[in-house]
């Protein structure tokens, strides 16, 4: 949990090393003063990192930092500040030791940069002048104490920065509908969880989201429900779960969850993978919750690698650049060596890189291994093309080549949510935020297969309601997920993803037959009736799930016909949320928390006092924590919605 404050303590810049805790024996500390050499002047924010231990801190306002449970022998110590050449010391450590460290960094002198690839042993792009890695004219200095000045100041620390250079999509609630009416709801699988992430973050700084960041389906599916996968002789790669249980906010309403599980596959029998890193290493990444983090995170990733993996890395500031070709899985020390190497500094030529990294992908494609392009950024695209429009159709074109696109978003301050996720969408690829060393963790190791293997893709649900057994339905999220019911069948309609090993929930509220739907309605048809029912409509089923999919039929490629899978639910296999499944009860706890922070006008008996208790009672064994890390999100997030409910019915005084 404490990891999940990473960015507000970057941002804050405090001194406090974001590695994972070492045991206390054998270990010492390393601390000092990073200045500038010239004048003088403390350097607010300048990274100090070990990197074979991944271990770092950001200086603070007066420029000193402390590197805590540093094992006892020699280590190399790297000093980096954007503009400024990066410095290396050799540090002794000793048993219970403090060690001195002051390094006064020169600037770099950056004249006009020149793009290429030169020679193995430089593995970083040329520019013409003194300076190391990665740079680019002009580049923005990271926040310094003008920045935090600005900054408000309450309870002895400094506020987030501000986030209205955020964009999030706006969402556009779906409210019920009649079965009569509109018999079929279809819509397009999400195993997204970047909304998840991303709330978590503005949660752990004591901040409600924004309505528009919250996608109740990615919360939903932010979990691993235990869901039983198809058997090693089931012709589909996914096993369908269905359950009907109450609505807690509604209970006259019934609650279905219909449940994805994707066949889990070993890790040595996942087929190779052919993988560029496109990463942004321009000026608005050089906070410690931005490149620091991602260059972190992209080592757990390596580390996972396997012999027949491949990996190059490109990355794109005011121009783009191929900082490594096309390596292979036993090189890792020199994957690693490239990624450490990166500094940030100038625009953000997205479209650049973009192109790039695809025609990297090309050049090494393997027809017989999965090939992807991985971006990580914080989505601030603004030198080339920069509309979504122009960026999903240069993603469309190229996901053609059989290249997909997976999108991972760090930062704060100016997280651009909804391009990143477009560019996923159309990319056949999936969209994840990462808040923290912890959630790279678990999409790059605990999740391995899934994040880069797709077992199944353009997967659609479309569900039939009895009009016999439902008067009326709402799809609870999926908003932007949506597709029109002749799209079920035609082939050509992109939809999403299934990794190997993921999971895919999707709950429906239904209205039982003779209850009154809460919608406005419409004037009744002067030339239908109401249309005549079959004898299936007796059946007592409330709904018929379908389901299609193109199957994988190698490493990557995928079948051009899509097939069928259908699955009836039966009103008689109702029961009472009490003796619901804990995958169930958890779903539901999880969606109506989402709701909640969505303000949602469709669940008026929604609660937070409900959810948790709900949530509490479906922790189950919650190996890695993350139920009961939720139910603290849910803990915070009602005390903030109370606070700021009591600051708004607050009198205003004479004077206020």
């Amino acid at each position: 949990m404490a990891l999940r404050s990473l960015a507000f303590l970057a941002l804050a810049l405090s001194a406090v090393a974001f590695a994972v805790p070492r045991p206390v024996e054998n270990v010492g500390t390393i601390a000092g003063t990073v200045t500038d050499a010239e004048t003088g002047e403390p350097l607010v924010g300048a990274s100090v990192a070990i990197p074979f231990l991944s271990l770092g801190a950001a200086t603070d306002l007066n420029g000193q930092f402390r590197l805590a449970n540093v094992p006892a022998g020699t280590h190399r110590v790297t000093v980096s500040y954007a503009g400024y050449e990066r410095a290396q010391r050799q540090v002794r450590v000793e048993d219970g030791a403090r060690v001195a460290l002051d390094v006064a960094l020169t600037a770099a002198e950056v004249g006009e940069v020149v793009v290429e690839y030169e020679a193995r042993e430089a593995d970083a792009i040329s520019v013409r002048g003194r300076t190391a890695g990665i740079a680019a004219p002009s580049p923005a200095p990271p926040p310094g104490r003008a920045y935090l000045a600005r900054q408000s100041v309450t309870g002895g620390g400094l506020q987030p920065p501000p986030t209205d250079r955020e964009g999030y999509a706006p969402i556009d609630e779906v409210g019920f509908k009649t079965a009569t009416d509109a018999p079929l709801s279809t819509f397009s699988i999400d195993v997204d969880r970047a909304s998840y992430a991303n709330a978590r973050r503005f949660l752990a700084d004591d901040r409600l989201p924004p309505v528009d960041a919250v996608r109740v389906e990615e919360f939903v599916n932010a979990f691993d429900y235990g869901l039983d996968g198809p058997g090693d002789r089931d012709r589909h790669p996914f096993a369908v779960h269905t359950e009907v249980t109450e609505a807690p906010w509604a209970p006259a309403h019934r609650l279905v969850r219909i449940g994805l599980q994707g066949r889990r596959i070993d890790t040595e029998d996942l087929p190779p993978a052919n993988l560029v890193f496109l990463l942004d290493v321009s000026g608005s990444m050089q906070a410690p919750d931005k490149l620091p983090l991602l260059q972190r995170a992209f080592r757990l990733l390596v580390r996972e690698m396997r012999p027949e993996d491949r990996v190059a890395i490109v990355v794109y500031a005011g121009a783009s650049g191929l900082v490594l070709p096309s390596t292979d899985g036993t090189e890792k020390a020199e994957i690693l060596d490239a990624i450490d190497r990166l500094q940030a500094g100038g625009s953000t030529a997205g479209a650049a890189g973009l192109r790039l990294a695809y025609a990297t992908a090309r050049e090494h494609f393997d027809p017989e291994a999965t090939n992807r392009v991985i971006l990580a950024t914080d989505g601030d695209f603004n030198v080339g093309l920069s509309s979504d429009a122009e960026m999903q159709r240069l993603i469309e074109e190229e996901r053609e080549s059989g290249v997909f696109l997976s999108v991972l978003g760090f930062g704060t301050g100016n997280l651009q949510d909804s391009k990143m996720e477009t560019l996923a969408d159309h990319g056949n690829g999936n969209y994840a935020y990462i808040d923290s060393i912890r959630e790279a963790e678990r999409v790059f190791v605990r999740e391995f297969g899934g994040t880069l293997f797709a077992i199944a893709k353009d997967v659609k649900i479309q569900v039939e309601f009895n009009p016999a057994e439902v008067a009326g339905y709402r799809l609870i999220g999926y908003e932007n997920r949506m597709l029109a019911a002749e799209d079920f069948n035609d082939d050509r309609k992109d939809a999403g993803e299934l990794g190997a090993g993921h999971t895919v929930t999707a709950l429906y509220e239904i209205v039982p037959a003779g209850v009154e739907v809460p919608t406005a309605g419409v004037d009744g048809l002067r030339y239908q009736a109401t249309p005549n029912l079959t004898s299936a409509a007796r059946s007592g089923e409330l709904m018929t799930v379908a389901l299609r999919y193109k199957p994988a039929t190698g490493a990557g490629t995928f079948a051009d016909e899509s097939v069928r899978l259908a699955v009836a639910v039966d009103g008689a296999d109702y029961r009472p949320m009490r003796r619901a499944s804990e995958a169930t009860r958890w779903a539901a706890a999880v969606a109506e928390a989402a709701m909640l922070l969505r303000e949602s006008e469709y669940v008026p008996g929604a609660t937070w006092e409900q959810a948790i208790e709900l949530a509490r009672g479906a922790r189950g064994g919650d190996a890695h924590g993350d139920r009961a890390e939720f139910v603290r999100m849910m803990e915070t997030a009602k005390a903030l919605q109370e606070t700021e409910a009591a600051q708004r019915d607050r009198p205003v005084a004479l004077g206020d």
